[in-house]
């Protein structure tokens, strides 16, 4: 006769390696789980059956129906507690649903634990062996393959007493400088194996410290500066630790900063030496360049920097060594952690004398370049004389309406320069891989993580329909967790059609507008999703109606706690 799989006994419940699995990271300060279960999920259904019973700690389980915006979620919701989370997806086909936006955060540091299945390894005779169809099909021979490029360190449980020290030194590596996703892989039969040893609490091992300054290399920036007739410093993600030392540096010396695609709250936007979020007329006459947390400070086949000018680069990793490709000239490379550098560099400063007259001649410099910054600005974004609404106008409307404490998932479409942003954590912006699909889910996790919050998210009609809109809708309803979203709809991929413009305006493909390819018409009723889960919804189309939409909109979120849409047709 042939043998028969194992069955779990029901007079008997020893512990599984599920529990441990799900104890452990609870011990490690995980408070969600972002599940999209599959057949692989049977120990995890039982150990958060168990905890149930037991009122054992573990992490919050969520079902999120999409693997994107499961990762997504757990981004935003580390944005708002500076604790990483942890996803968990259905084997090789979960993973691939999810790659788009574990590249997200690869490239902008963000720690996560990502867990999949794995197919059943034995084909009989195993308990949490093979008992279906897919599980032969799913098998792959290097399943973490897929995606080690994209995380820091990946690994397969063998045995169900390793499971501890298996997520110690996730947690460990994630959290790691620099931080970056993580993943495991996780097979059913040592999953659901029994452990030899009653569960016990898991003390987390201290996390290495960040890279600290070297004291010359921060007192030789300081001798630069001093020296220098036109110092600038750009930054992209140096954040809101860095926020305050960075801010006391640029005011007393008159050092005008550029916020350069930026993706978080770098400086407020009133801040006098913000010289918004290009250094186009600053980078060609700066002596000395100072690049903070700035992965491409500048465009290379654009913009040229004066050729006598120094360079100095310093964060955590300075090289972007995970970039294959990166040329930015460097002549002092400082690593370390921004906030530590720019305190370090505030006391070398304080020692060395700055002439009155070179520091009053930047103070005058910056204020004409802000003044003639901030005219085109307002010019842009003007109320239009018809009903025609664009992006920048419908930027400036956002910023003055949602109030300073929102904060906003920004995907694409919403002008930074129109919608100021003066408190630290209250703007997140896609990373630099622009993998679509981020905003809504980063806007939901954040809004599960921080409820008291108002959260929204702006997105480009393409990015919108990336998010798996439905499902974000479903998940705000189930879950909870009302936002604001406003779509710039203007019916293209806006990315498609700059890009093939800017090679090919004079082309072929240039006689149409660069429309083939990149156009989305007939633009769905995306008003009409939100509804389906409940949520307020509105299409607005005539600028003269804005303001009433976007004040009806915000009174439901906050008022009723319910999830609600504009969807704002902007023609290109």
């Amino acid at each position: 006769m042939a043998a028969q799989p194992q069955r779990a006994q029901s007079n008997e419940r020893p512990p599984i390696a599920g529990e441990a699995f799900l104890r452990a990271l609870a011990d490690h300060g995980i408070d969600y789980f972002f599940a999209n279960p599959g057949t692989d999920f049977p120990p995890i259904v039982e150990a958060f059956s168990r905890a149930k019973q037991s009122n054992a700690k573990v992490p919050q389980p969520l079902v999120i129906p999409h693997e994107n915006l499961a990762v997504a979620m757990a981004h935003g919701a580390y944005a708002m507690n500076g604790r990483p989370q942890c996803v968990m997806l259905h084997v090789n086909v979960g993973t691939a649903n999810a790659i788009n936006n574990i590249i997200n955060l690869n490239r902008d540091n963000i720690p996560l634990i990502l867990a999949a299945g794995r197919t059943p390894i034995t084909e009989k005779g195993k308990f949490g062996g093979r008992n279906r169809y897919i599980h032969w099909g799913q098998e792959m021979f290097d399943q973490a393959g897929m995606l080690r490029e994209a995380v820091k360190w990946d690994y397969e449980l063998r045995i169900p007493e390793q499971i501890t020290d298996v997520v110690s030194r996730a947690y460990e590596i994630t959290m790691s400088s620099p931080r970056g996703p993580v993943y495991l892989a996780l097979p059913r039969e040592p999953l659901a194996a029994p452990m030899p040893e009653p569960l016990g609490p898991v003390k987390p091992r201290h996390v290495p410290a960040p890279p600290h300054s070297d004291p010359a290399m921060i007192a030789t920036l300081a001798e630069w500066i001093a020296a220098a007739e036109k110092p600038l410093i750009i930054t992209t993600t140096s954040g809101a630790e860095a926020m305050a030392p960075l801010g006391r540096i640029a005011e007393k010396y008159a050092i005008p900063v550029v916020t350069q695609r930026q993706r978080v709250v770098c400086l407020p936007t009133s801040h006098p030496m913000h010289m918004g979020y290009d250094p186009q007329g600053l980078l060609q006459e700066a002596d000395l360049i100072v690049v903070l947390d700035a992965d491409v400070p500048w465009i290379p086949a654009e913009q040229t920097p004066r050729e006598d000018a120094r360079f100095v680069t310093l964060g955590e990793d300075p090289a972007f060594r995970r970039y294959p490709m990166r040329s930015f000239p460097s002549d002092l490379a400082i690593t370390s952690k921004t906030s530590t550098a720019l305190l370090m560099l505030e006391q070398a400063l304080a020692k060395l004398s700055f002439p009155e007259a070179r520091t009053q001649a930047r103070r005058t410099r910056a204020a004409e370049f802000n003044k003639k910054r901030k005219e085109g600005l307002a010019k842009a974004s003007a109320t239009p004389t018809g009903e025609k609404i664009n992006f920048a106008y419908l930027s400036r409307l956002i910023g003055e309406t949602v109030g300073d404490d929102a904060v906003i998932f920004n995907e694409y479409s919403m002008i930074q320069e129109q919608c100021p942003r003066e408190k630290p954590n209250t703007f997140y912006g896609l990373s630099a891989a622009g993998g679509l699909g981020w905003g809504f889910g980063a806007a939901l996790g954040a809004k599960l993580a921080a409820p008291e919050k108002f959260v929204v998210t702006t997105l480009g009609d393409g990015a919108y329909m990336f998010a798996n809109p439905m499902v974000a809708h479903w998940v705000s309803d189930v879950h909870k967790l009302p936002i604001l979203t406003i779509v710039f709809n203007n019916s293209l991929y806006g990315a498609v059609r700059g890009a093939t413009m800017s090679m090919f305006k004079d082309g072929v493909a240039g006689e149409d507008g660069g429309r083939f390819m990149a156009d989305l018409s007939p633009s769905p009723a995306f008003e009409e999703a939100v509804k389906a889960q409940g949520g307020h919804g509105e299409r607005v189309e005539k600028a003269s109606e804005l303001p009433a939409a976007l004040a009806r909109a915000i009174a439901v979120v906050k008022n009723e706690k319910r999830q609600a849409l504009l969807n704002v047709v902007c023609p290109p």
